[in-house]
């Protein structure tokens, strides 16, 4: 265990070459922080850290720089997570509470990440699998043709047409509507093909072929949807940082393509804590050099997607976790009051 004046001197090492760029020497440190200590004894400290693996050398300068291993410490131990200011909490609230839909929410989402963190954000759409109905709709386009309006508690609405093999009179349709939002409303969509089977036997014979297109076109929708779905945005921060990256870019931005590495950096979106994975705990090599920080957010105490956000292992954590957060709530509120 690393004594707490250790401890200070790698939050200020951290502290410094995030703001800095630059590898931090005793000197430095005992100038900028008040650690009530010699620079000798620093140095003693920084070579313990080091020893510990910490920090490192790079090349000849006599400067320390955070392995991923110190920074590892820094946000397990080290780092709060920075509240935003009063004008910041309402500007992100106003530019949210703007938005027309859910495509809307996300996009806007994306572009706000982006800005405040100056890194990639990264918004995963509301899975459809953990999301509950909230009402669906039945309206006659023509005698024999309806149109089918899913609508969810996270505000996604699916529209699909329905071909019916017989004339649907008014009066059913409004049967039909009132009874399946009885057994639906409020479900989750796994439960919704269990709940609905023996629906069509409680209607009249001649109806019953039509409920049960109705119903195959309900439950198709359901799975059809169910595939995960991202936005991704700020991609072009990266290039502020291009020095981050050891060798090149093009390995990080090859990575943020693939839809399947980004769910799995994110990960389980049931997982509402905050998840902090930096450089070699990454899985995909590509990002090696990059840290991710992801928190879930939902319109009630469950999770039903993640959101977050990419960029080089230097990065301010207190700040980035701070800002992801707080957008977090904030979507969560929006999709609540959807």
């Amino acid at each position: 265990m690393l004594s707490e004046r250790r401890l200070e001197v790698l939050r200020a090492i951290v502290q410094d070459y995030v703001g800095t760029e630059e590898p931090v020497g005793s000197k430095a440190l005992t100038e900028r922080h008040k650690l009530g200590v010699s620079p000798a004894t620093v140095r003693n400290d920084m070579a313990v850290l080091e020893e510990e693996g910490f920090i490192a050398q790079p090349h000849t300068s006599a400067g320390r720089i955070p392995t991923d291993k110190g920074y590892r410490l820094f946000v397990d131990k080290l780092a709060g997570v920075k509240p935003l200011s009063t004008p910041e909490r309402r500007a992100i609230q106003n530019f949210l509470d703007s938005a027309v839909d859910l495509d809307d929410v996300v996009a806007r989402t994306v572009r706000l990440l982006a800005q405040l963190t100056r890194q990639v954000a990264v918004v995963q759409y509301p899975s459809l699998t953990r999301s509950t109905v909230r009402h669906v709709e039945l309206l006659s386009l023509a005698p024999a043709r309806l149109m089918l309006v899913l609508i969810t508690d996270t505000g996604r609405v699916e529209q699909r047409m329905v071909d019916c093999p017989a004339p649907f009179g008014e009066t059913s349709l409004a049967d039909l509507r009132a009874r399946l939002n009885s057994r639906v409303v409020g479900r989750r969509f796994t439960d919704v093909p269990q709940l609905v089977q023996d629906l069509p036997e409680s209607f009249e014979m001649e109806d019953r072929g039509t409920v049960s297109t109705v119903l195959a076109t309900l439950l198709e929708t359901l799975v059809e949807e169910t595939e995960e779905r991202l936005m991704i945005g700020g991609t072009a921060n990266l290039t502020r940082f291009g020095h981050d990256f050891p060798l090149t870019i093009r390995p990080v931005l090859e990575a943020l393509e693939e839809q399947v590495v980004l769910l799995k950096l994110l990960g389980e979106a049931t997982d509402s804590a905050m998840t902090v994975r930096i450089g070699h705990e990454n899985a995909h090599e590509g990002l090696s050099s990059t840290s991710v920080v992801a928190v879930g957010y939902g319109s009630g105490d469950e999770a039903v997607a993640k959101l977050g956000v990419v960029g080089p292992t230097r990065m301010d954590y207190p700040g980035t976790m701070g800002a992801v957060r707080a957008v977090a709530r904030y979507v969560g509120q929006i999709l609540a009051e959807s």
